[in-house]
């Protein structure tokens, strides 16, 4: 069982917090739950900005990046660098600083993986802006961190990202084509926007690749200048998880959080010793995509394969057999799709050796398409946290492939994990508890949010990630559980708070209460009980209020199953409270879904 985490946790009371220390003299014995990842090898000290700049030094004319849907296009790590600099220049012509914060909302352009460098080498702080977003969503991100400059694309597949940008800054409209500079009165902290993937000027916006052919020398000047400022520990990323509140939460990285993760997940993967072309169909705005894939790439001078701007199966595999990709990341929907697609035996996916799996728990029977039907007989099982960015366990090379996929593997190099009981003590080997983590791994902080960072990261720096796990006597870690809300639906965290919130705007709603159902496919669905205000029984459908969701949240947020109730039905506790254990288990029984397999066993939750 896997389970990569993006997310945020419950809150637990005061005595939690204190010291692991203080709590291990009251357990003492090499039986319990603690382990600490050994390593020879040191932890890198170095920006991304230098480990890129080393890659270079070693491997100029070796490609760094293959973008199918770009006619192929190919970009050397000395190419590579060089647009990355000039756009950090570029940036800096605008009149951007070190610490200003820069959004990047797109799916998987080279554009992207550009602005990922230029904004390390510049010294901005990089936010990932989810692009399934819609307009609401993007207006919270961009106020929460005050981003100073927004990049996307204009549209992509019917997606209007443009149209989305100009309702929260309607300023827009009245600037003037290919002019970038805006003064708005909902968000005077953002002064940019750029704008790729349009052959037309575009009115109250910069174009990408005029702001990248547009820097002078004094510009250069001060890119040297910043980038002998840049600290290790300072920010370079913020990711946003899905809350518990209703509203995503700042996580906060630096560059040592991030350049480290990547560089020892690639180290236990081989890669420093074997070249490899690395298939990333997962979203560069998601850790798995951005740190794992990328980051870990550079650290190890190898090459990444983007398939396609957004996931496609016929691309990945046309990708694959193209390139000669020899590992492939996934979720584990992304892999079912894979496996069961009739275009896979059109396609030699032979030079495959292995692969990342992560995000949302994997079967056994997958696995075992996995190695049988596309070759990875090298799978690595991958657990771990936005927060903690992300990597915290992952599978260990020396184990045999049908045993890695048992747990979700070791712990990392230079982290620590201890399962710790509801009073914050270490318990036994094989005693379920709540999996805690710390290292140079943990971020910063939550961006603005002082409060909520101490609920999560305690004064001895543990996170309390939230999840039932338990350790096993080698070591490694089987997650049983997890934050009792949260869905997981094809690899992406929502949590119930966040639609119900929205649902409850909508005026013919009195109760909103939202579960995980189990979803073949993606692992689990979102399923909504509804109670209609007494005025408007008969006359609101399921319909009415799917349709009601879309184009309003995230596409994947939108309840698959609507169930509209009467007060009666909703099971409430002896104080009223609803039992969502119980909703979920209803749910099942109304929807016929007693047969279909969910990520966890509910008796664990």
């Amino acid at each position: 069982m896997t389970f990569f985490r993006v997310t945020s946790k419950f809150c637990r009371g005061l005595q939690s917090r204190l010291t692991l220390s203080q709590r291990a003299l009251h357990n003492p014995g090499t039986n319990n739950s603690y382990v600490h990842g050994p390593s020879t090898h040191a932890l890198k000290y170095e920006t991304l900005g230098e480990t890129l700049q080393n890659a270079v030094e070693a491997t100029p004319d070796k490609n760094f990046v293959t973008f199918s849907s770009y006619d192929n296009l190919k970009k050397t790590y000395a190419e590579f660098y060089d647009d990355a600099r000039r756009m950090a220049a570029g940036l800096i012509s605008l009149g951007l600083v070190k610490g200003d914060r820069i959004g990047v909302w797109g799916n998987n352009y080279y554009e992207w993986v550009v602005m990922q460098y230029a904004c390390a080498i510049g010294g901005f702080v990089q936010v990932n802006v989810n692009p399934n977003y819609m307009s609401d969503e993007l207006r919270f991100v961009l106020r929460k961190v005050k981003v100073r400059c927004l990049v996307t694309p204009s549209q992509h597949r019917g997606r209007n990202f443009l149209h989305s940008v100009m309702e929260v800054v309607p300023e827009m409209a009245s600037g003037k084509p290919g002019i970038g500079a805006i003064k708005s009165r909902d968000m005077p902290h953002l002064e940019h926007i750029i704008v790729y993937s349009n052959d037309e000027p575009v009115v109250g916006a910069w174009s990408f690749n005029d702001v990248w052919s547009n820097a002078g020398s004094m510009d250069v000047k001060k890119l040297n200048e910043f980038e002998n400022l840049i600290r290790p520990d300072d920010a370079v990323n913020i990711q946003f998880t899905s809350g518990t509140t209703g509203h995503p939460k700042a996580a906060t990285l630096t560059h040592h959080n991030i350049n480290n993760n990547g560089y020892f997940v690639g180290k236990r993967a081989g890669w420093h010793m074997n070249k490899h072309n690395i298939c990333i169909p997962n979203p560069l705005y998601h850790c798995f995509g951005c740190v794992l894939g990328v980051v870990a790439a550079v650290n190890h001078q190898q090459t990444c394969v983007f398939p396609s701007i957004r996931y496609n199966v016929k691309k990945i595999l046309e990708s694959v057999e193209r390139e000669k990709c020899t590992f492939l990341f996934g979720t584990p929907t992304m892999f079912i799709d894979i496996v069961s697609s009739p275009l896979l035996q059109n396609h030699d996916v032979s030079s495959l050796k292995g692969g990342f799996i992560a995000g949302a728990p994997c079967p056994y029977a997958l696995c075992r398409k996995m190695v049988d039907e596309l070759n990875m007989k090298d799978i690595y099982i991958i657990y771990g946290s936005t927060e903690l960015s992300p990597a915290v366990t992952m599978s260990k090379s020396s184990v045999d492939t049908f045993d890695r996929i048992k747990s979700v593997g070791h712990v990392m190099p230079h982290a620590e994990i201890a399962i710790v009981d509801e009073s914050g003590k270490t318990v036994p080997k094989g005693v379920r508890g709540e999996l805690w983590a710390r290292g140079y791994m943990t971020m910063l902080g939550y961006w603005g949010d002082e409060e909520k960072t101490k609920k999560e990261i305690s004064q001895d720096r543990w996170y309390h990630t939230g999840d039932t796990a338990s350790m096993n006597e080698d070591e490694t870690i089987n997650i049983v559980g997890r934050s009792k809300d949260m869905i997981i639906r094809g690899g992406e965290n929502v949590y119930p708070t966040e639609i119900e919130q929205f649902l409850f705007q909508l005026p013919y709603i009195a109760d909103a209460q939202v579960v995980g159902v189990p979803d073949e496919r993606y692992g689990e669905a979102v399923c909504v009980w509804i109670r209609l205000k007494e005025e408007y029984v008969g006359k609101i459908q399921p319909e009415d209020i799917r349709s009601a969701c879309k184009g309003k949240i995230a596409h994947y947020k939108v309840p698959r199953y609507v169930l509209i109730k009467e007060q009666q039905d909703f099971p409430v506790t002896a104080t009223g409270k609803i039992k969502k254990f119980e909703l979920r288990k209803i749910s099942k029984e109304l929807l016929n879904l007693g047969s279909v397999s969910s990520h966890f066993n509910e008796n664990s939750q």
